[in-house]
């Protein structure tokens, strides 16, 4: 009851602000406009409006707020006139989200914010450039991937499974674990975190994906995110997935890897200056007005 309370109380207290609820290949995310940089959300605001049975349900928070009125991003407002502010389900802060960048895109155009084809947002991972295609689709440039400093490999295990994985950050953490087949991976058990050993590795904790081959550069991966659970899709994380195979099979810098994940597909590109485009659909489907106390 008290974990009731609390959140709708939360809710409460952001009575009539108006909402949006969007997603990308189904990882769903609440979109909060704050152009007057008025809500900046408190962890259990953000828990409360993500909560599934109690708020209106989301893998993530999108507030968009102008960058000149974001300090800890001030020094982008140069480069991109919109900050993602974005935080996981459970109220913790992320560096990034590559679909909830495509998803605030969306939002940018659709709302006359943006109005080129081509334009930039803020994020605490860096500013990141976005092009929104012919097809609809939106494709945003993550950044190069870099590897996490650590003396041994990580572990990761599930019940009394255990493989080796590899560590790739987007900026997001990410350990990525190759399985054998896919009956292994639909069948594995992520309603738990996976366990991985040393901690020291991903000392902010880390989202784990689970990887088995398709065919020639096209994958399938399942996700367990951190501060959220099993997602339908997690866009830094098949940008870890992309390198990972890619280096893997052995191939170039210059490389390009179709990833299914649960809810959709995306095309992950490493381009030959090595920075890594995100390319998938993006959709804004309800507008939403929170009402009062219950």
């Amino acid at each position: 009851m008290t974990g009731y309370l609390e959140r709708s109380g939360a809710l409460a207290s952001l009575a009539g602000l108006e909402v949006l609820k969007g997603h990308g290949t189904g990882n769903d995310f609440v979109l909060v406009p704050d152009a007057g940089a008025a809500h900046p959300l408190s962890p259990e605001q953000v828990a409360a409006l993500a909560d599934r049975r109690f708020g209106i349900g989301a893998d993530g928070i999108l507030r968009v707020v102008p960058t000149e009125s974001s300090p800890e991003v001030a020094d982008q407002a140069d480069r991109a006139r919109w900050f993602m502010d974005y935080r996981n389900g459970d109220g913790t802060v992320a560096e990034m989200c590559g679909n909830g960048a495509r998803v605030f895109a969306r939002y940018l155009v659709d709302a006359g914010l943006e109005t080129g084809r081509e334009f930039a947002i803020a994020t605490r991972g860096g500013v990141c450039p976005v092009r929104i295609e012919d097809d609809g689709d939106v494709t945003v440039d993550m950044g190069e991937a870099t590897t996490p400093r650590a003396r041994a490999m990580p572990v990761v295990v599930v019940g009394e499974q255990s493989w080796h994985g590899s560590g790739v950050l987007v900026p997001n953490p990410h350990c990525v674990v190759f399985l054998d087949d896919a009956d292994q991976l639909e069948t594995l058990d992520l309603t738990k975190a996976p366990e991985v050993v040393p901690p020291a590795v991903f000392p902010d904790g880390v989202n784990v994906e689970f990887v088995v081959p398709v065919s020639e550069r096209h994958v399938r991966m399942r996700v367990h995110e951190r501060g959220v659970g099993e997602t339908l899709s997690c866009g830094t994380g098949a940008c870890a997935v992309m390198v990972a195979a890619a280096a893997r099979d052995g191939a170039g810098t210059e490389s390009s890897y179709v990833v299914d994940v649960p809810g959709g597909t995306v095309v992950v590109t490493r381009r030959d200056d090595a920075r890594i485009e995100l390319r998938g659909p993006a959709e804004i489907v309800a507008r939403i007005t929170i009402g009062g106390a219950a």
